[in-house]
């Protein structure tokens, strides 16, 4: 049932994952997650380690530390690429 010929209506989809939908809005917005600032980089690292930085955002250093994790698993594929190249 679509109401007002409006398929993204939010009524018809039932409950939201925030409750709240401000007017205007089509996509009902998250609560924010616990969030803990961090000097630098390497303070965000040592202090909530890479995979919560990079995948868990426990703090502001999240992209840096996902790009991080991106070098480190492509080196890993590739040194696996490297070393079936010559068996």
């Amino acid at each position: 049932m679509i109401y007002n010929d409006n398929p993204y209506e939010q009524e018809i989809f039932g409950r939201n994952m925030s409750g709240e939908i401000k007017k205007g809005e089509r996509i009902p917005r998250k609560p924010l997650p616990e969030f803990n600032e961090a000097g630098n980089l390497s303070a965000a690292i040592s202090r909530d380690g890479l995979l919560g930085s990079a995948l868990d955002d426990k703090n502001e250093y999240g992209p840096h530390a996902m790009i991080i994790l991106l070098m480190i698993v492509a080196s890993i594929t590739g040194s696996i690429i490297l070393a079936l190249k010559f068996l």
